[in-house]
């Protein structure tokens, strides 16, 4: 089975974009955790952690709309590693900052900052998968995009937890900071060839282009690809999936990390396990999803993958309240992880082989807007019912909602 996807691995160019992103989602995954470990010392209420966690959110609203457009325009490469190098400026000057004042104002302008810079990143990154990948691979490159993902979160959560609890939130910064320099490096080294549009000077004057030099051209490409969008049969149903489980994980987000830390009594460290587990879970999911996907149905599989996983998120929320113990949480959370990792891996290939190549980038973007608006507002809901109820009402709540939607869209197909 490991072999098809080792025989993508030899591909120097994808080899590079997929190593990369190890190491820069490592440092992502640091970042939550040490956010984590920053709000915890402040507040512990659930609406205090999903205050901070938004502002990472709230750029996909403010750059994903006019992202799409330049992405499509420029170098896709040159894009993402200009990201990746910005987002490692901002990271680093985080402690840097904690160390001179104690106001976390800057720091919440810093987090921002880093992931608007990171929506360039994110659908450039898809849009130039097909530039590397052949379309027979389409499948098989998207299982190792979401392996990237999930050994991310095996390693950075994990390891995060540690680094948190033992030696602070300054030093996880530091070297969330560094990740993202070695990624850059590893994307500059790509060889590929893509338009000559972008120019460095373009990240500093992106600000005053986005004010100042949008033209009817701009307006015309922004229209195609919302037109695309929404008379495109199978993009169309792959936003509405998107938005369904993006929904649905912010719903989870806060409350879920609250449920961890109530049952298994630790702030970081425990959760940063179990989140080991539940990448462990999507890694080996993905590894066998992406093997035997061109044998059943995407959108069968997609749904059957969301009421599997809900109505084991029940299981598990029941199990774990009547067995509190770090070894129970990582055990469930790997057959869950195993359980919902086909429903992404299956709409980002849908969107890759049934799309138009030249729409990618805007239509990632819209694809990341729609995703995280829903995100951003379950998890504010989510995190003021559970100030009033227990998480494990909440968790127990959003599984059963989510079992039930399935059905939906299940009888709809």
């Amino acid at each position: 089975m490991l072999g098809q996807y080792f025989k993508i691995l030899k591909k120097r160019n994808f080899a590079l974009l997929w190593f990369g992103q190890i190491i820069s989602q490592f440092g992502d995954r640091l970042t939550q955790i040490a956010l984590v470990g920053l709000v915890s010392r402040v507040s512990d209420t659930s609406l205090s952690m999903a205050v901070v966690m938004s502002m990472a959110v709230v750029p996909v609203f403010i750059v994903s709309p006019i992202s799409g457009v330049y992405i499509d325009r420029w170098d896709k490469r040159k894009t993402m590693y200009a990201s990746d190098f910005i987002r490692g400026v901002f990271i680093l000057l985080i402690p840097l900052i904690c160390m001179r004042v104690s106001s976390l104002t800057w720091v919440y302008v810093l987090i921002f900052l880093s992931f608007s810079a990171g929506r360039f990143f994110i659908p450039a990154k898809m849009a130039f998968i097909p530039n590397i990948v052949d379309s027979d691979n389409i499948f098989m490159a998207n299982s190792l995009v979401s392996i990237t993902a999930t050994i991310a979160a095996v390693l950075g959560v994990g390891i995060g937890g540690i680094i948190v609890e033992k030696c602070g939130v300054n030093l996880a910064f530091i070297v969330d900071a560094l990740t993202f320099f070695v990624s850059a490096l590893a994307i500059f080294l790509i060889s590929t060839r893509g338009p000559t549009k972008f120019k460095a000077r373009d990240i500093f004057n992106l600000g005053k282009d986005m004010v100042f030099k949008v033209k009817i051209s701009f307006t015309t490409d922004l229209k195609e690809g919302v037109k695309y969008i929404f008379t495109s049969d199978e993009t169309k149903y792959a936003f509405k999936i998107f938005l369904f489980l993006f929904s649905y994980i912010g719903a989870l987000y806060v409350v879920f990390i609250k449920f961890i830390q109530i049952a298994l009594g630790s702030v970081t460290k425990d959760l940063g396990f179990t989140a080991v587990a539940l990448g462990s879970g999507l890694f080996l999911g993905s590894l066998a999803y992406g093997r035997i996907a061109h044998r059943f149905s995407v959108k069968k599989t997609i749904n059957a993958a969301i009421s599997l996983s809900s109505l084991f998120l029940i299981a598990f929320v029941v199990v774990l309240s009547k067995f509190p113990l770090l070894v129970v949480a990582m055990g469930l959370s790997v057959i869950l992880g195993g359980l919902i990792s086909p429903a992404f891996i299956g709409v980002n290939a849908l969107i890759h082989k049934e799309s138009d190549a030249k729409l990618l980038g805007r239509i990632f973007s819209g694809l990341e807007f729609t995703s995280h608006l829903g995100f951003l507002i379950t998890m504010f809901i989510a995190s003021i019912l559970a100030d009033i109820f227990s998480p494990f009402t909440i968790i127990l709540s959003i599984g059963i909602i989510g079992f039930f939607a399935s059905i939906i869209f299940m009888i709809k197909k």
